[in-house]
């Protein structure tokens, strides 16, 4: 029996050659942003207006604004830090990762993947800082001598957090600019000779001259970086695991932390990537890039990483019925029936069931469902942390200090404010830079393959 081989077609058709890649990117940097455009970033700033009041009054009464409590000793800031940290674990793993094992649907989607991991980062970052109370000493944190002669407590996770998180997001933002320069340099060619959008762009593309030594140096460095970057996939959200897993506290103090917290991030990342894309793909008219194959590729991803994570919650009832420990026991029969049940039951219905609807082609590759899917997952993952930290804490040892945990309207403003802080910046990513990698395009089009033209001489 004689078989054929099917071949794949390829993620972006050969219709759309180097030149149009070019234009269908560029030309948004050059002319005015869509009306959209306007509307997201207006309403990104009132909402950073009032992330920075928010930070200005908490800095002025301490942080007894929060609606912290007792037992309550871990609230919004630590899930809202958790949150945002695992948002930023998608760019890493579509561009390092899939870069080393050679995935050519990343290439459409890494650039704002990569610029959403910074500046989830950035809001991350912002949480610790304004946790520790004491915001003028918050250097401490650095392994640096200071006017007490105290070094950072090296055996605590939140110590670990500090160098992790500043690594990670070192790393991830070299990484990007590398990717960045012969793009910066298409828009520095492309623009009026002696302009200020000519000499800015010109700087930032450090001389690129697009010459074979270049792309040889390039090549060869972006290598390294993507090298250095994949094992942050792994470290960095297991060392934000360990602030949880290494107490003594029921419902924390699991080894299932590390891998289960990386699948989490992975999977958050990836549905705000895809929340972001379905829309800039649609009002920059770049459907030719960034097609309906790539979102299909993601929602795959959305679905193995959802189906670890629901593998992950059965395994952590399935540890505490078999420690024969009655308080975890009652921890995760607590998670399940107790006060919080319906934000339990609200992560579940999120993060394991909404992802299992990708498992039918027709529905991974509507994209009006998957736009719907990705807003749930996200919504569902900050419900985890919130479940993991508050239901763990409210009820300790001591019955007569349970309390319900209730936001101030301080913390809720704080969260809505980072979102603020989060879109302004990818805006303005997006109305100056360029959001597709027209090079990495470039090399994965048909037109690419130097015997394209031979084999399709009718077209040439």
């Amino acid at each position: 029996m004689s078989s054929t081989h099917v071949i794949d077609p390829p993620f972006v058709d050969g219709s759309t050659d180097f030149h149009r890649i070019t234009e269908m990117v560029a030309i948004h940097n050059e002319k005015k942003p869509p009306a959209l455009w306007y509307k997201v970033f207006g309403v990104s700033l009132v909402f950073l207006v009032i992330y920075f009041t928010c930070l200005a009054y908490l800095f002025w009464n301490g942080v007894g604004v929060f609606g912290n409590n007792n037992p309550v000793g871990w609230a919004w800031p630590i899930i809202n830090f958790v949150f945002w940290v695992g948002i930023g674990h998608a760019g890493t793993l579509i561009s390092a990762v899939l870069f080393l094992f050679r995935q050519e649907w990343r290439t459409a989607i890494n650039r704002s993947a990569e610029a959403m991991t910074i500046f989830a980062v950035v809001c991350a970052g912002i949480y610790p800082v304004i946790h520790v109370g004491r915001v003028w000493v918050a250097y401490w944190l650095l392994p640096l001598p200071n006017q007490m002669g105290m070094w950072a407590q090296f055996k605590s996770p939140l110590a670990w957090d500090v160098f992790a998180v500043s690594t990670y997001f070192t790393v991830s933002f070299i990484f990007w600019y590398t990717g960045l320069i012969p793009d910066l340099a298409t828009l520095r060619d492309r623009a009026e000779k002696g302009s200020r959008k000519q000499k800015v762009y010109g700087a930032l593309a450090m001389g690129w001259t697009g010459s074979m030594r270049s792309w040889l140096h390039y090549e060869k460095a972006y290598l390294i970086f993507a090298a250095l970057s994949t094992p942050l996939v792994l470290s960095v959200h297991s060392v934000v695991s360990f602030d949880f897993a290494t107490s003594q506290l029921p419902g924390w103090h699991t080894t299932i932390f590390p891998p289960y917290f990386v699948a989490g991030a992975i999977f958050s990342g990836f549905g705000m990537v895809l929340t972001l894309l379905v829309i800039a793909r649609k009002v920059y008219n770049l459907e030719d890039i960034i097609t309906v194959r790539h979102l299909e590729k993601m929602n795959i991803v959305i679905l193995v990483t959802g189906s670890l994570v629901g593998f992950a919650y059965a395994m952590e009832f399935f540890i505490a019925w078999y420690s024969g420990v009655p308080y975890e026991q009652y921890a995760f029969i607590n998670r399940m029936f107790g006060p919080y049940a319906w934000a339990y039951w609200t992560m579940i219905t999120c993060n394991v069931i909404s992802p299992q609807l990708f498992w039918f082609k027709k529905l991974r590759t509507s994209v009006p469902l998957m736009f719907i899917i990705s807003i749930f997952v996200n919504i569902g993952m900050w419900f985890e942390r919130f479940v993991i930290t508050v239901t763990s804490l409210h009820r300790d040892f001591l019955p007569s200090s349970w309390d319900y945990y209730n936001p101030t309207i301080v913390d809720i403003l704080l969260f809505a404010g980072s979102f603020g802080l989060f879109f302004t910046l990818f805006c303005i990513f997006l109305r100056f830079l360029p959001s597709i990698a027209i090079a990495e395009v470039k090399m994965v089009v048909p037109n690419a393959d130097p015997h394209y033209y031979e084999d399709h001489s009718d077209k040439h």
